[in-house]
């Protein structure tokens, strides 16, 4: 799911800290809940040393503070071919590129920034790209740090209430719900869980991922009528 709003957000709400990154959400009453994250890699592009690459960002007032706590922003990263959000503005301020997964068309067009290609690991940072969706319609990556178990995956899961069916902590987008991408994320163990979508799942994450991927077309028609329950009219 995609959605741009034509002013600066001016709040926010840090989510996800651990040693190794954070993650926020801008605009934090959106039902959308949409978050994004900044990893930490040690790395030779910066004069710190500590690389921070930022994914699928939401531009919001202060945010530079925050990323400066953890180092030096070195690369900006869509993962979801509709999350340019807004990419090319962090990355213009903090002159990096916008790096792009090598199977995403049509994404250029949206940045007016410049713009670099990654395939499996993001510009040797040892940050893994993974493909989850690659079809004409949707395209997607995960991002994998195996140094600490981080899995960021930006759409095909997340925790926002129109992902979840009753008492899931970790649900599947409604779209995939009856093809969920189990191929694709079922081979991690991950210790925590970021999401494009909500805050993420930093306890017993694994457990929360298998039985997302599990459950999902189980849990398809409950997730569905609560969606009706809470878009449609009365």
């Amino acid at each position: 799911m995609s959605f741009r709003v034509d002013e600066r957000a001016t709040e926010f709400v840090e989510i996800d800290r651990f040693d190794g990154g954070v993650g926020w959400i801008a605009h934090p009453d959106e039902r959308m809940q949409r978050a994004s994250h900044a990893l930490v890699v040690d790395g030779d592009r910066t004069p710190s040393g500590d690389d921070v690459w930022v994914f699928d960002p939401v531009d919001v007032e202060g945010v530079d503070r925050l990323l400066a706590d953890l180092g030096e922003v070195a690369g900006v990263v869509v993962c979801l071919d509709r999350h340019t959000r807004d990419a090319a503005e962090l990355a213009n301020r903090h002159d990096v590129p916008v790096y792009l997964p090598e199977f995403f068309d049509g994404v250029t067009d949206e940045l007016d920034a410049p713009v670099a290609r990654f395939s499996d690991d993001i510009s040797d940072t040892g940050l893994e790209a993974h493909t989850v969706v690659d079809n004409r319609f949707w395209q997607e990556v995960a991002v994998y740090n195996p140094d600490n178990g981080t899995l960021l995956v930006p759409e095909a899961v997340g925790t926002s209430s129109y992902f979840l069916a009753g008492d899931e902590r970790l649900g599947v987008h409604p779209v995939l719900r009856l093809s969920p991408p189990t191929d694709a994320l079922s081979g991690f163990a991950p210790e925590r869980v970021l999401v494009g979508h909500g805050s993420g799942v930093t306890t017993a994450a694994a457990v929360a991922l298998e039985n997302a991927l599990l459950n999902s077309r189980r849990g398809t028609p409950r997730l569905y009528a609560g969606m009706a329950r809470r878009f449609l009219p009365l």
